[in-house]
């Protein structure tokens, strides 16, 4: 979304190269930014695999836990005997999948969680689960217009705590982002 495409065009113009995996937005390609547009999941994980090695990941997309397994190829009508019945399959998770790997891992695995609730605690359980050296933590209710919105209220969440920064615009939240990554190369990965 404009978080992800802000964070690319930020990286790009810190001189990073940069491929961006983009899913289904209604935003114009960064200009200079090498972009693959995915639908899925599924295809996410392929377009990531297939843009490693990388010095720095992250990864900015909401994408979704649960996928349905039994999707049909056509409309599915209406019948006396009730709905379709779903069933749902876990879609992989990119995220662990890279700060997992132990071949070519990229030296900052970067984060986000998308939160409702408890949102620096789920990001503390998410940055030890997922094995990653930052998460970007944010409130997306409804109700702080985050999704969608041009600004974003942050906190980055690592083993050395947390720092929680106020309101900006996300193109100020990507500027601040790649100068904090570029801060943790430096160190060594710490924050």
């Amino acid at each position: 979304g404009k978080q992800g495409h802000a964070i690319a065009q930020a990286a790009l113009r810190a001189g990073a190269q940069v491929v961006l995996v983009s899913g289904p937005v209604a935003l114009a390609d960064p200009t200079g930014v090498q972009t693959h547009h995915v639908e899925t999941a599924r295809d996410m994980m392929t377009a990531v695999e297939a843009s490693m090695p990388a010095d720095i990941f992250i990864g900015a997309a909401a994408v979704a836990d649960w996928r349905v397994e039994n999707a049909g190829d056509q409309k599915v009508k209406k019948s006396l005997s009730g709905g379709p019945f779903l069933q749902f399959a876990e879609n992989p998770d990119v995220l662990a999948h890279v700060a997992a790997k132990t071949s070519g891992r990229p030296r900052l695995v970067v984060g986000f969680a998308a939160e409702t609730q408890n949102v620096i605690a789920y990001a503390q359980d998410k940055l030890a689960r997922k094995k990653c050296d930052l998460i970007v933590a944010n409130d997306v209710s409804p109700a702080t217009g985050v999704m969608g919105g041009a600004k974003n209220e942050v906190h980055l969440v690592s083993k050395a705590g947390v720092e929680s920064w106020p309101l900006l615009d996300k193109d100020e939240v990507a500027r601040r982002l790649l100068t904090t990554i570029a801060d943790m190369l430096k160190k060594g990965g710490a924050l």
